[in-house]
């Protein structure tokens, strides 16, 4: 069934973040940038998602940096066709399911505040975006080294909308403004609620947010 399909596979992705959150945090995996980090979270999703080929008749595959078709414009490409971090296809001879993930991930000394959390939110609408369009599971995922993004105590009052820090909540419909001269990026507006719990391990912090 299409819903268990669903299900299993968001154990994958599950079981495969806790994985990577560990390894990185406590040495097994070294990811100096985004590229890095992304590889690593594929070679884990796809160790963890072959295991889930019970049957002859179940594939398990992944796509880095590839892309999908949409019925509108997204806001990244500008254009119908989306290009995705990884794509997810866990399917049967009769079921397919998709998922996609967006990754991030951003270090203390790369500071390109306060651009970095308009990305955030930037990736967000996206993956609500690519609900609409045959995808049953989005997962937006950021790893930094810098507490900035997670306790800082106050943003300053242009940027301020673009707040991800723990326990924050968004609410649905809020309008997420960039308020300098030149804004670096246009308005946005989320469907969802959402509210942001980061994981501490070791020295870094971590966010994962379902779409």
């Amino acid at each position: 069934m299409k819903e268990e399909q669903v299900r299993l596979t968001d154990e994958i992705v599950e079981t495969a973040y806790g994985l990577l959150i560990k390894k990185l945090a406590f040495g097994g995996l070294t990811a100096k940038n985004e590229p890095a980090f992304q590889l690593e979270f594929g070679a884990i999703l796809k160790t963890v998602g072959q295991l889930y080929e019970f049957r002859l008749i179940d594939k398990f595959n992944l796509e880095f940096e590839t892309y999908i078709s949409l019925n509108e414009k997204s806001i990244k490409s500008k254009s119908n066709r989306a290009r995705v971090d990884i794509l997810i296809k866990y399917q049967d001879d009769k079921t397919l399911t998709q998922a996609v993930i967006e990754l991030k991930f951003f270090k203390k000394h790369n500071h390109r505040e306060p651009n970095n959390r308009y990305d955030v939110f930037e990736d967000i609408s996206n993956l609500e975006k690519y609900r609409k369009h045959n995808i049953d599971l989005c997962y937006f995922i950021l790893a930094t080294d810098h507490s900035h993004y997670v306790n800082q105590e106050q943003y300053s009052e242009d940027t301020g909308d673009f707040d991800f820090r723990h326990a924050k909540e968004y609410k649905s419909g809020n309008v997420l403004k960039y308020k300098t001269d030149k804004p670096y990026g246009d308005d946005l507006i989320l469907n969802g609620d959402y509210r942001f719990n980061w994981e501490k391990i070791e020295d870094l912090y971590f966010l994962k947010v379902k779409v």
